[in-house]
């Protein structure tokens, strides 16, 4: 299983960031699995942000972040996406997406819970 994000670069602030992950080697409908994002800002842990069911898309943010976020899939493109709006100079870091069996949650991500991956897209937040 193959997981490739996709993003801008770079955002000015104020504005909405949306990425792409698109998944290979199997469907983001087989069940078991939460999609997730996830960012990594400079100098700091990897941060949970979303997770999308694979079972029935239901959606779920971390309470700190919820009200900027919106995740959602494509099935017929095998992709997961993410926008975060109102983007400010700390939203800045490397986001990924990645697979696991548990549902998302606020704080530092453990690596091992996962079962995938993507490689991770810079983001950076300037004007």
């Amino acid at each position: 299983v193959q997981l490739q994000e996709s993003g801008p670069g770079l955002v000015n602030p104020s504005q909405t960031l949306s990425l792409a992950c698109t998944v290979s080697g199997d469907s983001i409908t087989t069940k078991g699995y939460y999609w997730h994002w996830i960012r990594q800002p400079p100098g700091k842990e990897r941060e949970g942000l979303s997770c999308i069911s694979s079972s029935d898309g239901s959606t779920y943010y971390v309470e700190s972040m919820k009200d900027r976020l919106t995740i959602s899939r494509d099935r017929s493109k095998s992709t997961v996406y993410l926008e975060m709006n109102s983007l400010k100079p700390e939203d800045t870091g490397v986001y990924y997406c990645a697979a696991s069996p548990l549902k998302c949650r606020e704080g530092e991500v453990k690596e091992g819970l996962f079962n995938y991956w993507g490689q991770g897209t810079q983001v950076t937040v300037s004007s």
